[in-house]
Protein backbone atom coordinates (compact mmCIF):
# COMPACT_ATOMS: atom_id res chain seq x y z
CA UNK A 1 0.00 0.00 0.00
CA UNK A 2 1.15 3.49 -0.85
CA UNK A 3 -0.10 6.52 1.11
CA UNK A 4 -0.20 9.94 -0.56
CA UNK A 5 -1.36 13.37 0.60
CA UNK A 6 -4.31 14.53 -1.52
CA UNK A 7 -6.77 17.40 -1.37
CA UNK A 8 -10.07 16.59 0.36
CA UNK A 9 -11.87 17.32 -2.90
CA UNK A 10 -9.62 15.04 -5.02
CA UNK A 11 -11.75 12.62 -7.10
CA UNK A 12 -10.49 9.58 -5.14
CA UNK A 13 -11.19 11.29 -1.81
CA UNK A 14 -14.71 12.12 -2.96
CA UNK A 15 -15.23 8.50 -4.03
CA UNK A 16 -14.18 7.13 -0.62
CA UNK A 17 -16.12 9.84 1.21
CA UNK A 18 -19.24 8.75 -0.64
CA UNK A 19 -18.56 5.15 0.44
CA UNK A 20 -18.03 6.02 4.10
CA UNK A 21 -21.18 8.16 4.09
CA UNK A 22 -23.17 5.15 2.84
CA UNK A 23 -21.68 3.03 5.63
CA UNK A 24 -22.55 5.66 8.25
CA UNK A 25 -26.10 5.89 6.90
CA UNK A 26 -26.47 2.11 7.05
CA UNK A 27 -25.07 1.83 10.58
CA UNK A 28 -27.00 4.77 12.05
CA UNK A 29 -30.11 4.83 9.87
CA UNK A 30 -29.60 8.45 8.84
CA UNK A 31 -28.04 10.55 6.08
CA UNK A 32 -24.43 10.01 7.19
CA UNK A 33 -22.03 12.45 8.83
CA UNK A 34 -23.24 16.01 8.27
CA UNK A 35 -20.32 17.72 10.01
CA UNK A 36 -19.50 20.75 7.84
CA UNK A 37 -16.15 20.16 6.11
CA UNK A 38 -14.38 22.27 3.50
CA UNK A 39 -11.35 21.12 1.50
CA UNK A 40 -9.28 24.05 2.82
CA UNK A 41 -9.62 22.69 6.38
CA UNK A 42 -7.10 19.97 5.45
CA UNK A 43 -4.54 22.23 3.75
CA UNK A 44 -1.06 22.06 5.31
CA UNK A 45 0.16 23.26 7.71
CA UNK A 46 -3.28 23.40 9.36
CA UNK A 47 -4.27 19.91 8.33
CA UNK A 48 -3.55 16.97 6.06
CA UNK A 49 -5.62 14.53 4.05
CA UNK A 50 -4.23 11.12 3.10
CA UNK A 51 -5.31 8.48 0.62
CA UNK A 52 -3.93 4.96 0.48
CA UNK A 53 -3.73 3.05 -2.77
CA UNK A 54 -3.32 -0.67 -3.41
CA UNK A 55 -0.80 -2.18 -5.83
CA UNK A 56 -3.22 -1.65 -8.71
CA UNK A 57 -3.58 2.06 -7.91
CA UNK A 58 -7.09 1.81 -6.48
CA UNK A 59 -7.97 4.07 -3.51
CA UNK A 60 -8.59 1.85 -0.49
CA UNK A 61 -8.31 4.05 2.61
CA UNK A 62 -8.49 7.63 3.73
CA UNK A 63 -8.06 9.87 6.74
CA UNK A 64 -7.32 13.45 7.60
CA UNK A 65 -6.75 15.93 10.39
CA UNK A 66 -7.70 19.58 10.74
CA UNK A 67 -6.63 22.22 13.25
CA UNK A 68 -9.03 23.29 15.97
CA UNK A 69 -8.83 25.92 18.67
CA UNK A 70 -10.98 26.58 21.76
CA UNK A 71 -14.54 27.30 20.66
CA UNK A 72 -18.21 26.82 21.52
CA UNK A 73 -18.18 23.25 20.18
CA UNK A 74 -15.85 22.13 22.97
CA UNK A 75 -12.46 22.02 21.26
CA UNK A 76 -9.28 23.15 23.02
CA UNK A 77 -6.40 25.26 21.78
CA UNK A 78 -3.89 23.10 19.93
CA UNK A 79 -6.32 20.34 18.95
CA UNK A 80 -5.92 18.36 15.75
CA UNK A 81 -9.14 16.60 14.84
CA UNK A 82 -9.21 13.30 12.95
CA UNK A 83 -11.84 13.15 10.21
CA UNK A 84 -12.95 10.59 7.63
CA UNK A 85 -10.88 7.61 8.72
CA UNK A 86 -12.10 4.84 6.42
CA UNK A 87 -10.87 1.62 4.86
CA UNK A 88 -12.93 -0.09 2.18
CA UNK A 89 -14.26 -3.48 3.35
CA UNK A 90 -11.87 -5.45 1.11
CA UNK A 91 -8.87 -3.65 2.60
CA UNK A 92 -9.69 -4.12 6.27
CA UNK A 93 -7.60 -6.20 8.65
CA UNK A 94 -4.24 -5.27 7.11
CA UNK A 95 -3.23 -2.50 9.52
CA UNK A 96 -3.90 0.24 6.99
CA UNK A 97 -6.01 2.40 9.32
CA UNK A 98 -3.27 2.14 11.95
CA UNK A 99 -0.66 3.31 9.41
CA UNK A 100 -2.79 6.28 8.34
CA UNK A 101 -3.52 7.18 11.97
CA UNK A 102 0.20 7.13 12.84
CA UNK A 103 1.04 9.30 9.83
CA UNK A 104 -1.67 11.81 10.77
CA UNK A 105 -0.44 11.96 14.37
CA UNK A 106 3.16 12.53 13.24
CA UNK A 107 2.14 15.29 10.86
CA UNK A 108 -0.06 17.04 13.43
CA UNK A 109 2.75 16.82 15.99
CA UNK A 110 5.22 18.33 13.47
CA UNK A 111 2.71 21.14 12.82
CA UNK A 112 2.77 22.01 16.54
CA UNK A 113 -0.57 20.53 17.53
CA UNK A 114 -0.67 19.32 21.12
CA UNK A 115 -3.65 16.95 21.23
CA UNK A 116 -5.29 14.65 18.68
CA UNK A 117 -9.05 14.35 19.09
CA UNK A 118 -11.76 12.45 17.29
CA UNK A 119 -15.43 11.69 17.42
CA UNK A 120 -16.90 8.33 16.52
CA UNK A 121 -20.13 6.55 17.24
CA UNK A 122 -21.27 3.63 19.34
CA UNK A 123 -22.11 1.61 16.20
CA UNK A 124 -18.48 1.62 15.04
CA UNK A 125 -16.83 -0.95 17.34
CA UNK A 126 -13.90 -1.45 14.96
CA UNK A 127 -13.03 2.24 15.13
CA UNK A 128 -13.37 2.30 18.91
CA UNK A 129 -11.04 -0.70 19.20
CA UNK A 130 -8.47 0.93 16.89
CA UNK A 131 -8.43 4.18 18.82
CA UNK A 132 -8.27 2.54 22.25
CA UNK A 133 -5.42 0.26 21.15
CA UNK A 134 -3.61 3.31 19.73
CA UNK A 135 -3.56 5.15 23.06
CA UNK A 136 -6.72 7.22 22.80
CA UNK A 137 -8.87 7.68 25.89
CA UNK A 138 -12.45 8.92 26.23
CA UNK A 139 -12.76 12.66 26.70
CA UNK A 140 -15.45 15.30 27.10
CA UNK A 141 -17.65 15.46 24.02
CA UNK A 142 -16.99 18.11 21.37
CA UNK A 143 -17.89 18.89 17.80
CA UNK A 144 -21.01 18.66 15.69
CA UNK A 145 -22.36 15.51 17.41
CA UNK A 146 -21.49 16.44 21.01
CA UNK A 147 -25.14 16.38 22.08
CA UNK A 148 -25.86 12.95 20.56
CA UNK A 149 -26.06 10.01 22.94
CA UNK A 150 -24.41 7.73 20.35
CA UNK A 151 -21.36 10.02 20.06
CA UNK A 152 -18.09 8.95 21.68
CA UNK A 153 -15.10 11.29 21.77
CA UNK A 154 -11.46 10.35 22.27
CA UNK A 155 -8.21 12.26 22.77
CA UNK A 156 -4.49 11.55 22.81
CA UNK A 157 -1.69 13.93 23.80
CA UNK A 158 0.78 14.55 20.98
CA UNK A 159 3.64 15.69 23.23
Amino acid sequence: MIIHPRPFDHADAVKLNDQVQLEYAERYGDEGDVTPLAPSMFDPPNGLYLLAYDAQGRPVATGGWRSQERNAEGYSDGDAEIKRMFVIPEGRGNGLARRILAALEADARAAGRTRMVLETGDKQPEAIALYRSSGYTPCEKFGHYRTYESSICFAKPLR
